[in-house]
């Protein structure tokens, strides 16, 4: 259980729409939009889905193929005549791990995957709604825009336009080398997923007006990976004024992080992963790199950053790398230099329920031991904390010590050092879906992503939407899009966090106001956090 613990089941919580290129004609069902949308690269046409419309598979970058591979996203070329985006495009090759372990089909995968989705229910371009940006999770390893959970339309009807996006994964979008690394322009490789982020948020800025979106007033939130990349982008000087919100579900991006030439943390660094990984292969320059196929890639490549690596396989995500994100995510953080931007932020209550399914973890005698393993001098608090004396134990008690320590803990540090600089509101999900998923789980690790966008399924909701948190999730987070602050007359006021308060929103079968969440976990996380960085500052390795 490390900072950066991030499990293959997160990207398998929602169902995946099948991906496609476009098409000419509308799909079955569905209508033509009225008018071709202007973009700066040419004209396209949507569908319409009841009084809303939705552009799919919408470029925002060239595809980065062949020679593109490894480099930053390069503006699209333009087109000539009107361009059908009425289908979702390919996702970023990832591990078909979604169909082999739920029978869930992903649709075409491609490189060629650098796509982005559009719900709008604007009738003119002069109407400037707020912007939601979404970036999936999945451990910087799966997802795509496309996902159905990840529909846009009801938020849509709320009156916010709704972009999803596709953006590089694994080795494709995290690897570094020292060559790639030479050949940039900026001494630095490695965070092509993100730099794919900031491009679809440079395309949002020049062109949303033309869907009737205002790019004064742009909202990013994710969850997971999605939730941490959010972070990334506020510590990014390269993303600075792209967005004027932000919402992280989830996810954060503190903690240890790997970087591109040094071992930080016992973390060994990127260029020297990269290299590895081309010894694998038996390459010899980038050009061979560069023509090797999919399959090949995808075999030497961990299916989720933290997860145990087989041999000759590699784990791929976020680094510093001195240029898309400069520093330390925390050290950043710490001084206030981030983004200061209106945020949301919150957990689970049952976050770690999904990651423990598949925990090698078999006794309280080897339970014991990772806790040590992983915590050193604090382990018998941790354990003091998180008690297992039998086994029917081990799996809550470790649970239990994911969702604090790594979540809700991560969270109350990122409120608050950014409650200092802006307006910030905290949350914490605890409805539990009737289903034999939510009765075993819990409030799992993505379980409040359908509530966020509406897309809850009547089996999931029970007794119906009304009695679930959905309605009340949307409204705070589109009125917070609007206006950085969530609250509106009538609903539950939901206060601005202050780390001396510590209050929260509970979002579950009622909706209030709460405080001190998890305070001995946090506590506890505070000070080996603060451990940590003492270490750092005298050039010790932990």
């Amino acid at each position: 259980m490390k900072k950066r613990l991030i499990n293959v089941i997160v990207a398998l919580l929602a169902i995946a729409a099948p991906a496609s290129t476009t098409s000419a004609m509308p799909p079955a069902g569905l209508r033509a939009a009225d008018a071709a949308i202007k973009l700066d690269s040419g004209l396209i046409s949507g569908v319409s889905v009841g009084d809303a419309r939705v552009y799919k598979g919408v470029p925002f970058a060239e595809p980065p193929v062949g020679a593109l591979r490894w480099k930053a996203p390069q503006p699209v070329k333009p087109w000539s005549g009107v361009r059908a985006c009425t289908e979702f495009g390919p996702s970023c090759p990832q591990p078909e791990l979604l169909e082999r372990v739920y029978g869930t089909k992903i649709g075409k995968m491609s490189e060629d995957c650098l796509y982005l989705n559009v719900w709008t229910a604007a009738r003119n371009p002069t109407e400037k709604r707020p912007v939601m940006v979404w970036l999936h999770g999945g451990a910087y390893t799966m997802g795509s825009g496309s996902t159905r959970t990840y529909d846009g339309e009801a938020l849509a009807r709320m009156g916010v336009v709704v972009v999803t996006i596709n953006y590089r994964l694994g080795v494709y979008g995290f690897f570094a080398h020292p060559e790639l690394s030479k050949e940039s322009g900026h001494n630095s490789s490695g965070n092509y997923g993100l730099l794919d982020q900031i491009a679809a948020l440079r395309w949002v800025k020049r062109n949303i007006a033309a869907f009737g979106g205002d790019p004064s007033r742009v909202t990013v939130f994710g969850e997971s990976a999605g939730a941490g990349s959010v972070c990334y982008l506020m510590v990014s000087p390269l993303a600075a004024g792209l967005f004027h919100r932000a919402i992280a579900e989830s996810g954060t991006a503190l903690g240890p992080q790997r970087h591109l030439r040094e071992t930080w943390y016992g973390q060994e660094a990127a260029e020297k992963i990269g290299e590895r990984a081309a010894g694998v292969l038996k390459i010899r320059d980038l050009a061979e790199l560069r023509s090797q196929s999919a399959e090949a890639l995808l075999a030497i490549s961990s299916a989720g950053a933290g997860t145990p690596s087989a041999a000759n396989t590699f784990v791929f995500g976020p680094i510093v790398d001195g240029w898309v994100v400069p520093e330390e995510p925390a050290t950043v953080i710490e001084a206030g230099r981030q983004s200061r931007v209106p945020l949301i932020i919150g957990t689970n209550a049952d976050e770690g329920t999904i990651f423990v399914l598949t925990s090698p973890i078999s006794s309280v005698e080897a339970y014991r031991a990772a806790a040590k393993a992983t915590y050193g001098s604090y382990a018998d608090e941790v354990l003091k904390l998180y008690p297992a004396t039998q086994l029917s134990e081990v799996r809550p008690a470790l649970s239990r010590n994911i969702s604090d320590l790594w979540f809700v803990s991560g969270a109350r540090l990122m409120a608050r050092a950014q409650s200092k600089v802006a307006p910030t509101y905290m949350y914490h999900f605890t409805w539990v879906a009737p289903t034999p998923r939510g009765k075993a789980l819990g409030a799992f690790h993505g379980s409040e992503i359908p509530h966020v966008f509406g897309t809850l399924s009547p089996e999931a909701s029970g007794a119906g939407l009304d009695k679930t948190p959905s309605a009340a999730m949307m409204a705070y987070w589109v009125r917070f899009a609007a206006t950085g602050d969530p609250n509106a007359k009538g609903s539950v006021e939901w206060p601005a966090y202050e780390a001396s308060q510590d209050r929260y929103i509970v979002f579950g079968d009622e909706i209030k106001v709460s405080s001190h969440l998890r305070s001995n976990a946090c506590d506890l996380f505070e000070r080996m956090a603060n451990e940590r960085r003492a270490k750092r500052k005298d050039n010790q390795q932990p």
